[in-house]
């Protein structure tokens, strides 16, 4: 147990060894965290718990620094199991604490774990009186889960902000400031761009929400990754920042090849790019990690997307990855689209077509290659990247 300010500890888990959440949806390559906080006033509040697979070592943690007899409210900011996946086995020791949480929460944790426990319900304003300090709900509904919520404790000033502020990683310390920089707000970037960016209209609204009640923030601490104490403030600036249709003027070619021709053509529109002044990426997503993939393409400006055509479709890969682009509503960002086939030819015009109803702005035709291109359609593709450019300013 690690305090984290005056009558608040942490005592959550650190998993150094995790590499895929969500399932296998999301890469964690350094880790994650199941952020739990303790409160110790006239009242003892628990805020969420930790996923069952550690609650053999969160119930050790919870023996050795409380006695759970003696908790009075267990605060759920959020429901889905890795955040609340300890309650059943700390409410079987003591059914008398009442757990607080907002009116779908109750309902989400009902159909979880077919229990009807000591609810309290509660939505943005409430406060609650534990003593010296004064508890505040600020609902915070799909980001990124209906039910979510963030408690904000009066007095400290610490925002226990749950999903939002937080990263998939295991420092050297639960503190931002004593961990590397560079990794931190790399991880924080990548969990707002896998996670949140489809929620991103939603994040613009609740961040003025949350700047119109004042609150005299002096840390965050959410429930993955580390605590913000030192200008805690900058990671709601970057999510205000990140939710406005954010891009860094670059470009990702997302490409899938079986004899290489897309590959060869993937490199020549680069150096059509490069050759503008233009920041470029290039990834097979055959082989690259998605959410990598996704977490660069949220950064473009620009996104082109190739494939060689096969059973008159794109491979597997492309096909996942122009979901993926779908599911996350981009805005205010230019498509392109290419291939190579051997008869039949439809995967530029799939692509080109998906991305167009994703919201992408395309850019001129689809271009495509049959067999392996020729010396001139590969300087076709050179200057299809130039005229990709020129569009981007």
């Amino acid at each position: 147990m690690i305090q984290v300010k005056d009558k608040i500890y942490y005592l959550g888990f650190r998993d150094w060894e995790l590499r895929t959440f969500h399932g296998h949806e999301l890469s964690t390559f350094n880790g994650s965290s199941y952020n739990s906080y303790l409160i110790k006033d006239e009242k003892t509040v628990l805020v969420d718990t930790v996923w069952s697979p550690h609650a053999e070592d969160f119930m050790r943690i919870l023996d050795n620094e409380v006695d759970i007899s003696k908790i009075d409210y267990i605060v759920v900011n959020h429901a889905e199991p890795d955040h609340s996946g300890t309650l059943p086995r700390i409410l079987e020791r003591n059914p008398d604490i009442t757990v607080i949480c907002s009116v779908k929460g109750k309902d989400i944790l009902r159909k979880t774990y077919h229990k009807d426990w000591n609810f309290r319900t509660v939505k943005t304003g409430d406060t609650i009186s534990i003593g010296q300090y004064e508890l505040m709900f600020v609902e915070m509904t799909m980001i990124h889960w209906p039910e979510s919520m963030m408690t904000f404790v009066k007095g400290p000033n610490v925002l226990l902000s749950n999903d939002a502020f937080g990263q998939h990683y295991s420092g050297e310390s639960i503190f931002a400031d004593e961990c590397d920089e560079c990794k931190v707000w790399a991880e924080a970037f990548k969990y707002f761009a896998a996670i949140l960016a489809p929620f991103t209209i939603l994040i613009r609204k609740k961040i003025d929400e949350v700047i119109k009640l004042n609150l005299p923030i002096e840390m965050i601490a959410p429930s993955h990754g580390v605590i913000w104490r030192k200008e805690p403030l900058r990671i709601i600036e970057k999510y205000a920042l990140w939710a406005d249709d954010y891009n860094d003027g670059s470009v990702t070619i997302v490409y899938d090849t079986m004899y290489n021709a897309t590959k060869k053509m993937a490199d020549a529109i680069a150096a059509g790019l490069v050759s503008k002044g233009v920041i470029c990426r290039l990834y097979n997503t055959s082989v690259a990690d998605m959410s990598d993939v996704i977490t660069e393409l949220f950064r473009s400006r620009g996104i082109i997307v190739g494939s060689c055509t096969v059973n008159n479709g794109t491979l597997r890969s492309i096909t996942a990855i122009l979901d993926e682009i779908r599911a996350r509503k981009f805005k205010n960002k230019i498509g392109g689209a290419f291939g190579s086939f051997g008869w039949s030819g439809e995967s530029p015009k799939i692509i080109f077509e998906e991305l167009e109803k994703a919201g992408l702005k395309m850019i001129g035709e689809p271009i495509s290659v049959q067999y392996q291109p020729e010396p001139q359609e590969l300087e076709a593709c050179v200057q299809y990247g130039k005229d990709f450019a020129d569009h981007l300013k």
